[in-house]
C-alpha cells in the first residue's frame, strides 16, 4: 500500500492507495502530524509514500513518515516521471499540474491529453504525443466571485450557481452566471482552438469545481476529481520500479 500526501494552496489531501485503487482519502486544512499519523495507524499495510506541494511543508511531514519507517519520496523537478516534460523552467512547476498530466495520460492511454483542473486557480494544460508541453493559469472560481466583492463597494460576495443561465434576472444572479458562465467560455475557446489541431485529444476535467462545468460543457470526455493523487500514486510506482 501507499500514502500520498498532496499539500495544495487551500487544503491538504492524503489517500491511501493499493495498486491503482484509492483505499481511502482525507483531506485536512494543513499538514498536521496527528492527522497524517492517524492515516498510517488505522492503514499498517502502508510502506512508501510521495508527497508533494505547491508551497512549503513537504520535507516537514516526510521527516515524519520517515521516521514511521516508510521509504519516501518528495516531488521535486528532478523526480523521474513516465512522461516527457518540455516546460522551458520545470523548477516553477507546480508538482499537482505535472501529476495531474500524468494521471491524465494513464487514465485515458492516451499521449494526447488536455487537462483542466478546475481548483484555487484554473490551469489550462496539454500533453501531446506522451510529453507535457504547458499550459495557462487564470483565477478558479472562487477567487473571481471574491474578487467581485473585495474590489467593489456593493457587490455580494456569490457562490458557484449549480443551474445555468443566459443572463441573470438580479445582481446575485448576474454575478454567479457572469463568473460561472465566463469560465465556461474560457474553457471551450482552449478545448475548441486545441482539439482542432490535435487529432484523438482527450480532455479530462479535474479539481473541486469541476463538477459545476462537466454538465455545463458538453465534450467533456472524462471526468476525475482525484487525478492528481493518481498521478502522484503512478509517479510513486514508477520510482519505486527503477530505484
Amino acid at each position: 500500500m501507499n500514502l500520498i500526501v498532496d499539500i495544495g494552496n487551500s487544503r491538504v489531501k492524503a489517500a491511501v492507495t493499493d495498486g491503482d485503487g484509492v483505499v481511502a482519502m482525507r483531506a485536512f486544512a494543513s499538514p498536521a502530524e496527528s492527522d497524517i499519523c492517524a492515516m498510517l495507524d488505522a492503514y499498517p499495510a502502508v510502506g512508501r509514500c510521495i508527497v508533494a506541494s505547491t508551497g512549503v511543508g513537504a520535507e516537514g511531514v516526510a521527516d515524519v513518515l520517515r521516521a514511521r519507517g516508510l521509504r519516501v519520496l518528495v516531488m521535486s523537478p528532478s523526480t523521474p516521471v513516465p512522461i516527457g516534460n518540455a516546460y522551458r523552467t520545470p523548477e516553477t512547476l507546480g508538482p499537482d499540474r505535472l501529476a495531474a498530466a500524468v494521471g491524465a495520460t494513464a487514465l485515458t492511454g492516451s499521449g494526447n491529453c488536455l487537462i483542466v483542473d478546475f481548483g484555487t486557480a484554473i490551469t489550462v494544460d496539454l500533453v501531446t504525443d506522451g510529453v507535457f508541453r504547458g499550459g495557462n493559469i487564470s483565477p478558479g472560481v472562487g477567487m473571481r466571485f471574491r474578487a467581485l466583492h473585495d474590489y467593489t463597494s456593493r457587490l455580494p460576495e456569490c457562490s458557484p450557481a449549480e443551474v445555468a443561465s443566459a443572463l441573470g434576472s438580479s445582481t446575485r444572479e448576474a454575478i454567479e452566471q457572469g463568473v460561472m458562465q465566463g469560465v465556461m467560455y474560457e474553457i471551450e475557446g482552449h478545448i475548441a482552438r486545441l482539439t482542432e489541431k490535435i487529432k484523438d485529444l482527450s480532455v479530462i476535467f479535474t479539481g473541486g469545481d469541476a463538477k459545476y462545468f462537466v454538465k455545463r460543457i458538453k465534450n467533456t470526455i472524462f471526468a476525475n476529481r482525484e487525478l492528481v493523487i493518481c498521478g502522484l500514486n503512478r509517479i510513486l510506482e514508477y520510482n519505486a520500479k527503477i530505484e
